[in-house]
């Protein structure tokens, strides 16, 4: 990866490390305050700061939620990441494969969208 890229990934990287760790102020750091937050292609979940926040504070009361890295990839201003993220869903314990695009400005994550795919649930003994 060039070193340009490198900087694009810089805040992705510390978000994904902050959502990690359940760091509602860190995560938050990485996020410009007019930041659009959409359901891919185009639902909009959250628009601003103060609605991605409060979004992620409730996220962040899962004991399990873990973000795991599959693959990234840079090109100018967008960088694309592939996840598998573990979460507390309502009927269990599973994980689900995530798709998540950013586009940086000045540093900051400007929008981010989001392709989910289906829950896989863990299984029980």
């Amino acid at each position: 990866m060039s070193s340009a890229n490198i900087v694009m990934t810089d805040p992705v990287q510390a978000q994904l490390d902050a959502y990690n760790a359940r760091d509602i102020d860190a995560f938050m750091l990485f996020w410009a305050a007019d930041c659009g937050y959409y359901a891919f292609p185009s639902t909009l979940l959250a628009r601003g700061a103060a609605e991605i926040r409060a979004r992620h504070v409730e996220r962040f009361r899962e004991p399990d939620l873990h973000g795991r890295l599959v693959s990234r990839i840079a090109l100018g201003d967008l960088v694309v990441d592939h996840e598998i993220v573990t979460r507390n869903f309502e009927e269990g314990r599973g994980e689900v494969e995530v798709v998540a695009i950013y586009e940086i400005r000045d540093g900051l994550i400007a929008n981010a969208w989001f392709k989910m795919g289906e829950k896989r649930l863990d299984r029980e003994g």
